[in-house]
């Protein structure tokens, strides 16, 4: 029995030393040398394959950029542009840059559009030294400019909230879209935004925008039709706030008074028609005559 159990283990060492040769002989029949350079191969494929798309990426980001520098501004940039072109070509005339006299302005006029539900409104106040603009708004980029005689403030002698109320029927004007649409062009709304790449800018676009500039702003100005909108607009803001209301009545009927008193502002009523008829049309039925 002895004899029987040692050649049965003596067997299985056999058979297992067998198992583990065949093992050995099966790993050597593995050439894991070729196995390293597949793999190696397929990792350089893979860089490969992605620093072409990355390059493809950076091709068409290219492209666009450089197409990015053949395009006409957008219709508000263009607006921001001319308007602040046109105040530096007439910076004589305006006589913008002088020592300003400290209204405090900006808050002032803050507070009041503020205090009348106008929120996150962008705009710059510019006072000019000169009665031939008493006033006028421009159309800036995202924002309003607005400008103001400071002769004309001082022959009223006007108070700051009155100042204010002058900005803001201004202010009103311009977001009624009338100037806009007097001094557009058929060129700005066909260039607005296209692309000239391969052809040379077309720089009459900004010289007929400024020349609209100075007719509506000198020489055109407003219609009655569009005087009575403002007013009416303005009479619904104002109606809430009693003191609002009143002292806006009481600053046209400063300015009524003066234009027609005054030689030096008798163009005034026909660039902004007419502080009288603005009286009358604050009247509860009163209609544009």
């Amino acid at each position: 029995m002895k004899w029987i159990l040692l050649a049965i283990i003596l067997s299985a060492q056999a058979w297992a030393q067998t198992e583990k040769l065949q093992e050995e002989k099966e790993l050597e029949v593995v050439d894991f040398t070729s196995i390293k350079k597949v793999l190696q191969q397929d990792g350089l494929d893979e860089a490969a394959k992605k620093k072409e798309t990355e390059v493809k990426i950076l091709k068409r980001v290219q492209g666009k950029v450089e197409a990015q520098r053949y395009l006409y501004p957008t219709e508000p940039e263009l607006y921001g542009f001319v308007s602040e072109y046109w105040l530096v070509k007439n910076a004589q005339l305006l006589s913008w840059d002088f020592q300003k006299p400290d209204y405090g302005l900006e808050g002032n006029f803050g507070a009041t559009m503020e205090g009348l539900g106008f929120y996150q409104k962008r705009y710059k106040i510019l006072l000019v030294n000169t009665p031939s603009l008493v006033r006028t708004a421009l159309p800036g980029n995202g924002e309003v400019i607005l400008l103001l005689s400071v002769p004309f403030i001082r022959s009223l002698d006007l108070s700051k909230l009155e100042i204010s109320l002058l900005l803001l029927e201004d202010f009103v004007r311009l977001e009624q879209g009338y100037f806009k649409k007097a001094v557009a062009t058929e060129k700005l709304s066909k260039l607005a935004g296209a692309s000239f790449q391969g052809a040379k800018p077309d720089v009459g676009l900004v010289e007929e925008l400024l020349r609209n500039y100075s007719r509506q702003i000198t020489e055109r100005g407003y219609s009655f039709q569009q005087q009575f909108e403002v007013t009416k607009k303005m009479d619904a803001y104002l109606k809430s706030n009693p003191e609002l209301w009143n002292a806006y009545y009481r600053l046209l009927v400063k300015i009524d008074r003066f234009v027609k008193s005054n030689a030096q502002y008798k163009d005034y009523v026909k660039l902004y028609p007419s502080p009288e008829m603005q009286l009358k049309w604050l009247g509860p039925d009163e209609k544009v005559h």
